[in-house]
């Protein structure tokens, strides 16, 4: 079942990519009135790589395992693939060719200390630390204020909080944003939230074919979703290093800020990503407004300790849980 999957996700994520370039976007003649593709041939793909088409519909059907680094860039650049579907496709191979992936160590045990202090001192900004399935690992506490639907008893049911590995709850965003009906109306910019969701999961599921619970969250996704479906098929997917992000906060109401996404060389897999806003901007009075808001909210709740630490002092890197809490004074919550 695995190899089937792996050579129809080959399949797809080429014939889709070939459909997106036109004869003239890749400096071929187009001869005829009618084309029967929306895109290249695969004879044209063929001609631009510098292989026979034998080879590329071959290579078409998902037979990658083979295919040496020099072909692969020759495909990768017939098909002007951008970086994040250049490395795609790579990990496509490795995955057909049962190599290992580009990250051979994914982060294990528990955040350290020092990761949470450093949350902790980014006291202007949300930010968060999540994996590649988008589980919040550790937040701190403005970053929980302005993710607080995820965390809000009100929203954070059975759609979104699953148990971890060790029975604990997990928050995460694309199982609220797909499955919560709140979903929807916390990010008001939906298709592009939808487009930058379902890539970064199409991404990280090249990156790790065999993670057992990308796989698990994927399949519930497709089975429950039709918006997700119908984005999964399109094999899109995304480097996400920085960029501006929409929400609709039931506090503070609509906020755009920027965001930098930065992976963490010492917890391989683990990326840290903090919002903020230019000076003398409505954005910058909106996270003024949600600070303040963040303070009410945490004394009204009972005081617990740390900022960015687990409940029970275990946050962990990869099946860590950010349970609900008592409020948003709990910057992390954790397996």
């Amino acid at each position: 079942m695995e190899r089937v999957s792996t050579e129809s996700d080959i399949r797809e994520f080429l014939a889709s990519r070939r459909a997106k370039i036109t004869p003239q976007q890749a400096g071929l003649p187009a001869y005829g009135g009618n084309r029967r593709v929306p895109g290249l041939r695969r004879e044209e793909v063929a001609l631009l790589a510098g292989v026979s088409i034998d080879y590329y519909v071959r290579l078409e059907r998902g037979h990658l395992a083979g295919a040496s680094e020099g072909v692969l860039d020759s495909v990768a650049n017939a098909l002007q693939l951008d970086d994040a579907e250049r490395a795609h496709l790579y990990d496509l191979a490795r995955a057909a060719a049962k190599r290992p992936a580009r990250r051979t160590r994914r982060a294990r045990g528990p955040l350290p200390d020092s990761v949470l202090r450093v949350l902790d001192a980014m006291t202007d900004s949300p930010a968060f630390i999540r994996n590649g399935r988008l589980d919040i690992l550790a937040v701190n506490r403005l970053g929980r204020a302005l993710y607080s639907p995820l965390y809000s008893p009100r929203y954070a049911g059975k759609e979104q909080r699953i148990h971890g590995a060790k029975g604990e709850h997990t928050v995460n965003i694309a199982r609220f944003q797909f499955l919560d009906p709140a979903g929807s109306d916390f990010f008001p910019d939906w298709e592009e939230s939808v487009n930058t969701t379902v890539s970064l999961l199409r991404t990280e599921a090249g990156r790790a074919p065999g993670d057992s619970e990308l796989t698990a969250l994927i399949g519930e996704l497709v089975t429950r979703s039709e918006e997700f479906r119908t984005a999964w098929a399109k094999h899109n997917v995304r480097l996400h290093h920085t960029g501006r992000k929409a929400f609709r906060h039931p506090a503070v109401g609509e906020l755009t800020l920027d965001f930098d996404a930065m992976q963490l060389p010492a917890q391989p897999g683990l990326t840290l990503t903090a919002y903020s806003a230019a000076p003398h901007t409505p954005a910058h009075d909106a996270l003024k407004l949600l600070a303040a808001w963040a303070a009410t909210e945490e004394a009204s709740t009972p005081a617990e300790e740390g900022s960015a630490t687990a409940e029970d002092g275990s946050a962990t890197a990869e099946d860590a849980s950010a349970a609900a809490g008592d409020g948003p004074a709990t910057a992390m919550d954790t397996a």
